[in-house]
């Protein structure tokens, strides 16, 4: 019975040594990021240039001078297919993905597009 006890002390030492060491590792790796790697930032909303407003715009992996850029090309890409259009194609080469609700006088969209690490979400409001 003490050999056992023995071994089940043993076996849980190792298992903490071994976790502290993988828990120590993540820590390192995460710090060594920067916060910013991961950290969204919220940008000065740009002017709309059509009939409607943007509401927000925020980034992550990149400045703000970018995702003011990526919006507007967004807003040009979907004007290509008319009025309402939508965007299929990437916008100075960040894929973008768009969720709306959309009545028959307005389209409320936010807009997510990811290149590499960089991610840039806005959204809109456009009269229809």
């Amino acid at each position: 019975m003490r050999a056992h006890l023995i071994r089940s002390v043993a076996a849980a030492a190792t298992f903490a040594a071994v976790t502290s060491g993988v828990v120590m590792t993540l820590m390192t790796t995460a710090n060594a990021a920067g916060p910013s790697a991961t950290t969204a930032r919220t940008c000065s909303v740009p002017k709309y240039p059509g009939l409607g407003y943007f509401t927000s715009l925020s980034v992550s992996g990149t400045n703000c001078s970018t995702g003011d850029k990526v919006a507007f090309a967004y807003y040009h890409c979907r004007l290509q297919h008319g009025k309402a259009g939508t965007c299929h194609s990437t916008v100075l080469g960040f894929g973008c993905r768009e969720q709306r609700n959309s009545i028959p006088t307005e389209i409320e969209a936010r807009v997510i597009c990811r290149k590499g690490g960089a991610t840039v979400v806005h959204t809109y409001q456009q009269d229809t």
